[in-house]
This record gives C-alpha cells, structure tokens and sequence, in this order.
C-alpha cells in the first residue's frame, strides 16, 4: 500500500472539490493536522473513516486504496490488489502495534524491577536499624529490641565493673563502664563473640569533688557463653600496645569491625562514651 501516493490523491481530490484541510477535517470530525497527515503519507485514515472520506471526495473505496481513479475494466483487479494491501498493511501495523507494547512493557517492567530492588534495600536497612538510602514509600518498620543484645551488653558491663572492682585505691571508689557494641556473632547455639569498644574509667570522692583515679579505652573481643537464658563472660582478648598493636587489631577483629574502629576518635564514639559515664557519675555521686 503506497501511502504517499494515496495521500497525494486525497490532497488532489479535496482541492477539486475547492476545500481546504480545515473543511475536509470539520466535515469528517477531525483535526486539520491529521488531514495533513493523511496528504502527507504518514498514515492512512481509521477505517471507520474510509466510507465519509469517500462520500466526500465523491470517489469509491476502491479509488481511496488505489491512490487514483480506478478504470473500470481493471476494477476487479484493483479492488483484490487493494484487499491483499490492506491486509498486509494492517498485519504491519499490528506488529508495530505489539513491538510498541513490548518495549513498553519492558521499560515498566524495568523500572518496576529496579523499584522493588531499591525497596528491598531499604526494607533490609530498615530491619537493621540502619538510614534508609532511597525511600520506603511511606512503609514504616520498628525493628524490634532484641533483648539478648541488652542483656550482653549488660552482662559485659558487670563483668568489667567487678574485675575492676577487685583492686581500690580509696574507700569510696567505684568503676563506670560505657560501651558501642559493633558486631555480635553468634558462634554457636550458647557461644557468641562480641566487638565492641570500651570507655572504662574509675572514680572516688575526695572531700565532695569527684576525682578520676584510672581510665582506659581499648577495643575488645569478648566470649560469652549462655546459660539458663543469661550471659556470662568466659574470655576476652585485646591488642597489646606498641608495634604490636595494628598487628593484633588484624587477627583479633573481623575487617568490617576494623573498619568502623578506625574511625572510633573521630566519628563521636568517645565522646559518647564519656558523656554516658559523666551521667552514670552524676547519679551515683550526687544520689
């Protein structure tokens, strides 16, 4: 089917009957543009156009897909040339039609894909109490309190406390411990590693002010064991000071761990820390 050629007759049969697009378009319910449109060759009329158009330019169906007047000894076999192109031409346009869908359906298909991807990631930080990176689309997830995180950290802290304890300088002394627990890894069904670093420091009264005796701040990795649903210390390792120290920081701690220690006086860590045992100071002394 020669759309150009059929868009020059139907431009060749309007200006016969002395009417322009903009009259040929209100006669037939269409804009001007598409009767520019057909003229042009870029596309044929709906088919629910071809009877109108026809009646208008006063031509037959058969001259409409022919692009010319059709004599009439050839019209029977115009009319089946016409029958084979029109067929073939909607089969093209119903293929373009599905290959449009297609690639649409494929970009939404994309871009849906690629939103539950960003969702889960969100969704999993979430889950880990971490800042989501995109949006959670108005969902919103509490993650729950693990309980057994507080009572490590609450069995660690009364280990550090009671070892400390052993020793006193002063009558009125008392050891404060505050911590920021990195990693806890359970090894075992009752045997868990923790990485954590450790703001310990010690303190006593002498004549109403609140004296510093001994402090440390030291990384830890602590085994716990579980018994009858509590926690109980059994070893912890450091690393030793000097040279030896970024040798032992490798063997004892995971790389992730390590990762975050090496920003521990830098990223507000310690001043946490202190800020925790100036406030457990204030309540012991002054209580």
């Amino acid at each position: 089917m020669d759309l150009e050629k059929i868009g020059q007759f139907i431009a060749e049969c309007r200006k016969k009957k002395n009417m322009t697009q903009q009259e040929l378009a209100e006669k037939l319910g269409v804009s001007d543009r598409t009767v520019g449109n057909w003229e042009n060759g870029r596309n044929m009329p709906e088919v629910a156009l071809f009877k109108p158009l026809c009646n208008e330019l006063d031509i037959t169906l058969n001259d409409l897909m022919s692009g010319e007047k059709v004599k009439e000894k050839e019209y029977q076999k115009k009319l089946e040339e016409n029958i084979v192109n029109t067929i073939a031409y909607s089969n093209k346009k119903v293929k373009r039609i599905k290959l449009i869908c297609l690639i649409v359906g494929s970009v939404i298909g994309f871009i849906l894909l690629v939103l539950f991807i960003l969702f889960g990631i969100d969704i999993r930080r979430m889950h880990n109490n971490e800042p989501v990176l995109f949006s959670t689309w108005g969902f919103k997830y509490a993650p729950p309190i693990n309980i057994d995180d507080v009572k490590i950290e609450n069995a660690i802290k009364k280990y550090l406390i009671q070892e400390d304890e052993k020793i006193n300088h002063y009558e009125n002394e008392k050891s404060f411990v505050a911590m920021r627990i990195y990693l806890i890894n359970e090894e075992s069904k009752d045997k868990y590693y923790v990485y954590a670093w450790v703001l310990q420091e010690k303190y006593y009264l002498d004549n109403e002010e609140i004296v510093l005796d001994t402090g440390s701040s030291i990384p830890y990795k602590f085994e716990l064991v579980k018994e009858n649903d509590e926690f109980i210390v059994n070893d912890y390792d450091i690393p030793r000071d000097g040279s030896y120290y970024a040798k032992d920081m490798k063997h004892i701690f995971p790389n992730s761990v390590l990762k975050d220690m090496d920003n521990v006086h830098t990223d507000g860590t310690i001043e946490r820390l202190s800020l925790e045992i100036q406030n457990e100071i204030g309540l012991y002394f002054h209580k």
